[in-house]
């Protein structure tokens, strides 16, 4: 019987990879993401019956139980879910940092995910067989951060933080948590690379990007090992990236 995924911020970049590449590897998946029409896109490259789209706003608690309603009335179980959805605010002096970008980007990057391992929880600690696997996305930034990016940032460090709490919390019903953190990826989130970006010494250079596929074949490592065995946390980047050394 086929492995049951939801995947937030389906509908492109890493979202659009992951997916299509657990598709690919014989789960079946309910996308999720804000637009219907690329999330329909998705699901028109995917096997037939392999695929729901749910458009969803992980920010709103109906919303994700209205998504893991859907994802278990079509496929009776959710095995994994990526909490890959997330969202940055324009590149701004801390100073003059809005309330508004700052609660948008916390309500999608932080309470989204929690709202979404909730749900998760509910769902599999009493499904038969019991358990599963969620895989938070915290990127780079979880780690360090870029100028001006104190939004962003703060809910990726935060993401770390969820992400131990659920790995803990979860022993308790056979549910594996673990954190993907991605540096420069190419998808259309980062081509202002290929321009140049803010560095911390204030220059802007151009920075190295990696193919995306990189990143659904890590997460799909993730997601292929028995709950037995988790990766709790792995770090995938473009080798050249000024990461190592950032700050």
């Amino acid at each position: 019987m086929a492995k049951v995924a939801i995947v937030t911020g389906a509908g492109s970049g890493i979202g659009r990879a992951v997916s299509l590449k657990l598709l690919g590897e014989g789960w079946n998946v309910a996308l999720a993401g804000r637009r219907a029409d690329v999330l329909q896109s998705v699901v028109d490259d995917a096997p037939a019956d392999a695929a729901l789209a749910v458009p969803t706003d992980v920010s709103d608690p109906d919303a994700v139980d209205a998504l893991f309603a859907a994802a278990t009335a079509r496929f009776g179980r959710v095995d994994l879910v990526f909490n890959n959805a997330g969202t940055g605010a324009p590149p701004t002096p801390l100073e003059d940092h809005s309330v508004e970008h700052w609660r948008r980007v916390v309500d999608v990057n932080l309470t989204g995910a929690f709202l979404c391992t909730r749900a998760a929880f509910r769902v599999m600690k009493d499904q038969d067989p019991r358990g599963g696997r969620i895989i938070n996305n915290g990127s780079i930034s979880a780690h360090a951060p870029r100028p001006r990016s104190i939004a962003y940032t703060a809910t990726k460090h935060a993401i770390t933080g969820l992400t131990r709490s659920t790995s803990l919390d979860g022993r308790a019903y056979d549910i594996a948590c673990g954190q993907i953190d991605i540096g420069n990826a190419a998808t259309d989130m980062t081509r202002a690379m290929a321009k140049g970006v803010p560095q911390p010494d204030g220059s802007v250079k151009v920075e190295p990007v990696m193919d995306v596929q990189a990143v659904a074949d890590a997460v799909a490592y993730m997601a292929g090992l028995p709950l037995s065995a988790n990766v709790q946390f792995m770090t995938v980047m473009a080798t050249q990236m000024p990461f190592i050394g950032r700050g």
